[in-house]
This record gives structure tokens, C-alpha cells and sequence, in this order.
């Protein structure tokens, strides 16, 4: 009855996560939510001003599917000079949203059967665009260490067509440095494959520097850039998103956008064009504020017993549920709460994350993080997302996300402890 390519897909576990918290609010409960994928921080008031004059201007019509000329030339003029990658607007898709790019890109490459590596833990929707497309992600560890061409090579075999990385990384918050960035690129040209690699963190970056792969020698002709508006300007509703690769690329993810969804949003890109042009301080200020929260929430779940690492950048802390004690970790068996909310996280986490297993002892290797954030959800009215959902590797870490406010995040830290403490 079904596309057998849609077997292996599952829904995106992050987003079932926030429908959870928000059917919990419904109840009346005061729920914190450290799920969100998003900014909290509202859209910067200029760029909702640029929004309006559009409509106003009768800017409210089909685009051309590419995107409009002026954001594109922005997107290149912006490419060149901080990535210092030598594209131009010919090198430029404008998608609605970074996702609808991944998915663009993906189709437009893959054929039935090709190999994609895939650094884990992975943002969960990278594993469904390969498999839409027909692919097969083939899996290599990137948590707490860097990945060199040896590794690579032990995963690479004839049907390898691409690497997917992507840094800033979310869930884990590691930065790439050039040093790693180069052994991929060695790799990728040794072996002729493509490189995609995910930016939309770039700009939420602490100590550390950007470098995108695509700026290193030959890197621009195998590199497919996604980026977008929605982290850097708290612009995730109004869908803006962009790739920059090959022209050949470009125009093939050309081809499935008219098809499909025809254009970004108009008035959309009237406004992210307004984002790239006008002053940067909004940025500024966001990102020092997400480091304050960072530098916070590092150091309570460190205070509870979590291990940690500092983010580099993003918005998430991946911590390990391991060195907590074992009742609070263990897979319980304890009556779940009335309420409907909460029967629906039991089952949206268990389904979410045992479709990422794929060892024979898998269920039982996977059950701590499950368990730990459904007693989290059910005692203290707190939603993370369990590390399972994004791979084998994130088995017994959660992520929080610190995209919530000091406030939030200092009660949410409080009850955390209460409850770790009880048990």
C-alpha cells in the first residue's frame, strides 16, 4: 500500500517532542521545554518591517523557483566573504527551509542503493532524506573525538556517493576544526565523493571559528553548502533556506522545486534579504546570550552528575545519563501518568529511538535514555529528547536544548536535581 522507500522512515523524534510539551500545557501543566530545535528569541523587528513593506509593495505573487535575484546575489555576495568560497548566484537555490534543501539535494544526487556517511549522532532527519531518496546512511562514530581519513576508509566502499557533516553540529555542539575538516576533504577527493555539509549553526558559535569545507583547494566543485535564516535570525516559521553547490547541482534540485513546492515563500525572502543586508547586532546579542545560558545549564547538569561536554556552538548540551544513579536511569516499570500527554511520550520516544537501533542487543543497550526522559516527562513536567533518536551513539545521553531562558532553565536544573536526588 505504501512507498517501500518510506519502511525505514520515522517521524522526526525533535518534533514529536515539542507536540508533547505542547498537549501537556493544554492539561494545565507547567511544562519546560528543553526539546525545542528553535530560537526563543522573536524575529528582529526590522526584518518584520521588510516583511510588511513587501506585501504592502504587492510582493505577494509566485517567484522565480530559484529564489528572487537580489537574495540570491546577497546569499553569493555573503558566501564569498565569509566563507570565502568563489561562488556567484548561479551557485544559489533559495528552498523553503534548510530541510526542504537536504531533501533537494538528496533526491537530485542519490540513486537506489548508493552509500551516504553519516557522522553520528545526526540530526534526525539527514537518516529519512537518505532513505527518501532512495539511499543507505552507513553509519561512523563523531561524538566526543574527531574523524580522520582512516576511519573514513573503513567505511568507504564503491557504492560511497557522498559525506553528510555538519558544524556547528546539532545534537552534540562540537565545532570541526580545519585540521579535521581537511582530512575529510582528502578523503572525499581521494574517493570522488560529494560532501553536504549543514551550516545553519554557523553564526551560534562561541570560542571557536567557522570554517566551511567548501573554502578549501578544489572543495567548492564536491561541497554542497545548506545554510538558512531560521537559527541565526529566529526566523524558523517564515520557511527561508539555501543551498550553494555546483551549478550542475543547482540546477537539478532546480528541477524537483518546480515540481514540487515551485518557490520560497515571497514575502519570506524579502525579508531574509533584509537579514543579510542590515546590521548584524541582533546576531551579536543572541549568541551572547545563548553562551550566558550555555555557561548555566553546563554547569547545574554537571552539578547533578551528568557528563558534559562545553558546546562549541548551537543551542544543546548532549549529556550522559550514565554516572546518574542507576534507579533514576534504569528502565522502570512505575505507573505512568493519567494524563493523555503523557502515555503519548511513552510510546513516541520508545518508537523514535528504536527505529535509530540497529545491533541484534540494541533494545536493551537503549533503554536508559528512553526511560530517563519519560520520568522526566511524567515527575517533573520536563521534555528532553532521548540521544537515541539521533543513533546508536547517543544511547544513554539526552539533549537538552538551552533555547529557553535563564529563568527556565535555572527551574528546570532545580527540579532535575530534587528528583535525581530522591531516587
Amino acid at each position: 500500500m505504501f512507498s517501500r522507500r518510506m519502511e525505514g522512515v520515522k517521524e522526526s523524534a525533535t518534533i514529536k517532542m515539542a507536540a508533547l510539551a505542547r498537549a501537556l500545557r493544554k492539561e494545565g501543566k507547567k511544562v519546560l521545554d528543553f526539546s525545542l530545535g528553535e530560537p526563543d528569541f522573536s524575529t528582529p523587528p526590522h526584518i518584520c518591517e521588510a516583511a510588511k513593506r513587501a506585501m504592502d509593495a504587492g510582493f505577494t505573487h509566485y517567484v522565480p523557483s530559484a529564489g528572487i535575484p537580489e537574495l540570491r546575489e546577497e546569499i553569493a555576495i555573503k558566501i564569498r566573504e565569509e566563507n570565502r568560497v568563489d561562488v556567484s548566484a548561479e551557485n544559489v537555490i533559495v528552498t523553503p527551509g534548510a530541510k526542504q534543501a537536504i531533501f533537494a539535494a538528496m533526491m537530485s544526487i542519490l540513486n537506489e542503493g548508493d552509500e551516504v556517511i553519516m557522522l553520528e549522532p545526526a540530526w534526525v532527519s539527514f537518516e529519512a532524506a537518505i532513505r527518501m531518496a532512495g539511499g543507505k546512511p552507513i553509519w561512523l562514530l563523531r561524538r566526543d573525538k574527531p574523524v580522520n581519513y582512516d576511519m573514513m576508509s573503513s567505511v568507504v566502499s564503491e557504492k560511497t556517493r557522498m559525506i553528510v557533516i555538519n558544524s556547528p553540529n546539532n545534537p552534540v555542539g562540537y565545532v570541526m576544526e580545519e585540521r579535521e575538516l581537511r582530512e575529510i576533504a582528502e578523503f572525499a577527493s581521494d574517493h570522488n565523493v560529494l560532501v553536504m555539509s549543514d551550516e545553519i549553526y554557523e553564526k551560534i558559535i562561541y570560542e571557536k571559528k567557522h570554517v566551511s569545507i567548501a573554502s578549501l583547494d578544489a572543495m567548492s566543485e564536491r561541497t554542497i553548502i545548506i545554510n538558512g535564516f531560521s537559527k541565526t535570525y529566529a526566523m524558523t516559521g517564515w520557511r527561508v533556506g539555501y543551498a550553494v553547490a555546483p551549478v550542475e547541482i543547482v540546477n537539478t534540485m532546480l528541477k524537483i522545486q518546480q515540481h514540487s513546492v515551485t518557490c520560497a515563500s515571497s514575502i519570506s525572502q524579502y525579508a531574509a534579504l533584509e537579514a543579510l543586508r542590515s546590521s548584524q547586532e541582533c546576531v551579536y546579542e543572541m549568541v551572547s546570550e545563548f553562551k550566558r545560558r550555555r555557561d548555566l545549564i553546563v554547569r547545574r547538569l554537571r552539578d547533578i552528575g551528568f557528563a558534559c561536554e562545553m558546546p562549541d556552538g548551537a543551542f544543546y548540551v548532549f549529556a550522559g545519563i550514565s554516572t546518574l544513579s542507576t534507579s533514576s536511569t534504569s528502565s522502570t516499570s512505575s505507573s505512568t501518568s493519567s494524563s493523555s500527554a503523557s502515555s503519548s511520550a511513552s510510546s513516541s520516544t520508545s518508537s523514535s529511538t528504536s527505529s535509530s537501533a540497529s545491533s541484534p542487543n540494541s533494545q536493551n543497550e537503549q533503554k536508559d535514555d528512553v526511560a530517563f526522559a519519560e520520568m522526566l516527562l511524567r515527575d517533573t513536567h520536563i521534555v528532553v529528547t532521548p540521544g537515541s533518536a539521533f543513533g546508536n551513539a547517543g544511547r544513554n545521553y539526552v539533549r537538552f536544548s538551552y533555547a529557553a531562558s535563564i529563568e527556565e532553565i535555572s527551574e528546570g536544573m532545580a527540579r532535575i536535581e530534587k528528583l535525581i536526588s530522591s531516587h
